[in-house]
């Protein structure tokens, strides 16, 4: 993560955010009086959100295992040609 000034920040605030935005990078903002903040896309944040929310959601994460010891061993649902012309739009 990259960490600038406040001043710096305040200064050259479209373009850091405009970096933010595009590269999907936080910056750490630093403050004199030490506390500091962060700056982060909308995008990036909500897609923390829904993480923290999978990963404290014991049942979420019970299901993600099952199906990564099913993939693992070839057993999982296997959808029928038309299924997945569908899903495709063929």
């Amino acid at each position: 993560m990259h960490t600038i000034t406040l001043n710096k920040f305040r200064d050259n605030m479209k373009s850091f955010v405009e970096h933010v935005v595009s590269q999907h990078l936080p910056i750490r903002v630093t403050r004199r009086n030490g506390e500091d903040f962060v700056v982060v896309s909308a995008e990036d944040w909500e897609r923390e959100q829904e993480t923290l929310y999978v990963l404290q959601n014991s049942s979420l994460m019970q299901q993600i295992v099952a199906s990564a010891r099913t993939h693992a061993e070839d057993a999982g649902y296997r959808p029928a040609d038309e299924e997945t012309h569908e899903i495709l739009g063929l």
